[in-house]
């Protein structure tokens, strides 16, 4: 009986340390640089480059409007008018965080999906940032 106390208040302290942990939202208000358009799968995320058919805050503004309709999203850092935004999406159940930083480098919208916790996403970011590209319809170039 004090193994299973003794694991559901593991349980219980995991989850706690995940949904409250403070997150350092200068570590994830960083991209990595675009050359041409792609879909890559990375290690705990995603990364798509699109290229852009309208004005890069006109974009931008667009993307920030679908992200934060997405259940469980919150703007960490940046906006539409400078040119970078970083959000925060928690899963439902445990609630890990994965972070999202879009931009336009040239002509190039950057999207980069990353996981915080863990080293597998199960696709999810992938999923998110699809759904988000397809809400921008004419604003982006397919591959």
């Amino acid at each position: 009986m004090r193994i299973i106390a003794l694991l559901l208040l593991l349980i219980v302290a995991l989850i706690g340390y995940i949904r409250l942990s403070p997150t350092n939202a200068e570590k994830w208000h960083t991209l990595p640089d675009a050359a041409e358009p792609v879909d890559k799968s990375e290690d705990g995320g995603f990364l798509a480059i699109r290229r852009i058919t309208a004005p890069a805050e006109e974009v931008l503004t667009a993307l920030e409007q679908r992200a934060l309709a997405t259940p469980r999203t919150r703007l960490l850092r940046g906006s539409a008018a400078e040119g970078m935004i970083t959000f925060q999406t928690r899963s439902l159940v445990m609630g890990f965080p994965d972070h999202t930083t879009v931009a336009v480098q040239g002509d190039l919208l950057v999207i980069h999906g990353r996981l915080r916790f863990g080293r597998s996403d199960l696709g999810v970011n992938r999923a998110r940032i699809a759904g988000w590209l397809e809400t921008l319809g004419p604003l982006t170039e397919r591959l």
